[in-house]
């Protein structure tokens, strides 16, 4: 990419990263922040739960999902973690974000069931408040 041999131009917004810490954390595409900066009127989708398989040895761990979306065009801007295997997870993300995967798309997408990462499309309901610019 350095040399200008990279086809198409790398969008550097899309470049996921994970923090291999205790718990995860996995990022790809805007932040909230970053999107309303940009003038993106967004919607945030959440999910914070325990995972179910902490759930019988009653382990505390709980995982923490975020999904920024474009209201005007449904378009997934972002995907955020915190939790077991979050770097994994969004390596995947990463993928549907470079293809410009919309909300829509994430919610026709059958979950596996039971997983953490089912929760990627089963977020339905919206953050009570909104963020605009």
């Amino acid at each position: 990419h350095l040399t200008g041999n990279s086809r198409p131009p790398l969008k550097y917004e899309l470049v996921p990263s994970a923090v291999f810490s205790a718990p995860n954390i996995g990022t790809v595409g805007l932040t909230e922040a970053e999107a309303v900066e940009k003038g993106y009127t967004i919607t945030v989708f959440e999910a914070d739960f325990r995972p179910l398989h902490h759930t019988l040895p009653q382990n505390p761990i709980r995982a923490y999902m975020k999904t920024v979306v474009c209201e005007k065009t449904d378009r997934v801007l972002g995907c955020h973690m915190m939790g077991p295997h979050a770097g994994e997870m969004i390596q995947g993300i990463a993928i549907a974000l470079q293809a410009g995967a919309t909300k829509a798309q994430f919610d026709q997408t059958i979950g596996i069931h039971p997983t953490m990462a089912e929760e990627w499309v089963t977020m339905r309901n919206p953050r009570k408040t909104q963020s605009t610019p």
